[in-house]
């Protein structure tokens, strides 16, 4: 019988967080997280500013530009790079 491993180390932890934060963790990650936490205050504390940020952004009303405007402005750049490397 195989041992089940609860206890994670910090970088897996940071790591599960960034992953809860895009909702791409499995709940056995998310509670190994929760143990991490009770006992690791620097990963608190990373895990509150990862949720700081994800709030904020989440109520940025961010317009991105459109796929067109993306390349067409590309296109412009890459016209101008070749004119002044010439």
């Amino acid at each position: 019988m195989s041992k089940i491993k609860v206890i994670i180390p910090c970088d897996e932890a940071n790591h599960v967080c960034d992953k809860t934060q895009y909702n791409d963790a499995t709940l056995w990650e998310k509670i190994k997280l929760n143990i991490h936490l009770i006992y690791c205050k620097a990963c608190r504390k990373y895990t509150a500013n990862n949720s700081k940020l994800t709030k904020t952004i989440k109520k940025a009303d961010v317009e991105c530009l459109s796929t067109s405007s993306k390349t067409e402005m590309k296109e412009k750049f890459e016209k101008v790079l070749k004119e002044v490397s010439n």
